[in-house]
């Protein structure tokens, strides 16, 4: 990913709260998500990253974005770890169920196998069932670990997925 990719990567991440969230977090909060600041945040992210983060784009046959996956050291509170974190994967909302997510999973996981990761893990709404399907068919297991993620005041829980890599 670029900085001049940002907004496109903002924009599907917007449309992927959207569509993937609906019913599962207030419908307030998803309103009220504006891909302009979010673009500003992921360049803010982006200059800072410091070649820990990784941030990969899908494009389609035309050249347009179509997906945005972001990995790198696992987050313990404010502790890095030597596992990796799929931090985010969202596909535009007309390309879910085309291989586009699958494909940047897939590279995430080839990427932190290479850097020497042991295990790649990532938080999911605990309701959000097409996700956890998609995990488990990509080789991830929820560990029993669960936390909430606030939003608007609302805890939202949140499970967590891993898988060993190969090294």
């Amino acid at each position: 990913m670029t900085l001049a990719d940002c907004h496109r990567v903002a924009e599907i991440r917007v449309g992927g709260w959207r569509s993937a969230y609906r019913g599962l977090i207030p419908q307030s909060y998803l309103d009220g998500l504006s891909a302009k600041e979010d673009a500003e945040q992921r360049r803010t992210y982006l200059a800072q990253g410091g070649g820990s983060i990784v941030n990969l784009v899908a494009e389609d046959t035309g050249g347009e974005i179509v997906g945005w996956a972001c990995h790198g050291p696992y987050r313990e509170g404010e502790v890095r770890t030597e596992d990796a974190e799929l931090y985010a994967i969202y596909v535009h909302p007309d390309q879910v169920g085309r291989g586009v997510g699958r494909a940047l999973l897939t590279e995430s996981v080839a990427r932190c196998s290479a850097a020497g990761h042991g295990r790649v893990l990532l938080w999911v709404l605990k309701e959000n069932d097409r996700a956890r399907r998609f995990y488990e068919r990509a080789g991830f297991r929820a560990d029993g670990a669960e936390e909430p993620f606030e939003v608007d005041g609302l805890a939202v829980p949140e499970v967590r997925y891993t898988r060993t890599l190969a090294r």
